[in-house]
This record gives structure tokens, C-alpha cells and sequence, in this order.
């Protein structure tokens, strides 16, 4: 199954876990099923048809934004990774 890694800042709507396994084709149904699992998750992992701006989604170190976007394709060796975008000053 692919992997998704939950950063440090989304594991306490994620019930604390690090990685989380999904049997999914595509980055949305990947996203689909995490937030089946942990509903808290939605609004920090979805917005409309795509991600929130402040949220950057890679798998196997390939920032979706450039390839397919959500309808880009995982396999079940895929490492999917959630990336919170950092403020700051």
C-alpha cells in the first residue's frame, strides 16, 4: 500500500500517526481515504478540488503541484508526503 507521512504538525488531527497506509490509484483517492480514516484531517488536507496553497503534496519526491496534480498516480510502493509550508519571520 502506499504510505503517506503525516508531519508533526497535522498528528494530532491524524490520532497521532506518523505514516499511514492507503490502498489508493491516485493522489485524491490516497487524500480520499486519509480523510475517511481521520475526519479532522479535511480541512488542513482539502480545499474544493485541490489542496489549501499552504500545503505542498509530494510523492516519491515529485511535487504533484508539477506533475498531475491530485490525479497523479501512486503505486503501492509510493511515498506520498504531506508538506505544511512554513511562515515566518
Amino acid at each position: 500500500m502506499a504510505e503517506i507521512r503525516i508531519p508533526p504538525v497535522l498528528r494530532p488531527e491524524a490520532g497521532g500517526e506518523r505514516l499511514v497506509d492507503v490502498d489508493a490509484g491516485t493522489v485524491r483517492e490516497a487524500l480520499d481515504t486519509l480523510v475517511a480514516r481521520f475526519p479532522a484531517l479535511k480541512a488542513r488536507v482539502l480545499e474544493g478540488d485541490g489542496v489549501p496553497s499552504f500545503l505542498n503534496v509530494f510523492v516519491d519526491g515529485n511535487d504533484v503541484r508539477l506533475l498531475s496534480g491530485l490525479e497523479t498516480a501512486v503505486s503501492p510502493a509510493s511515498k506520498i508526503l504531506l508538506l505544511p509550508a512554513v511562515a515566518g519571520g
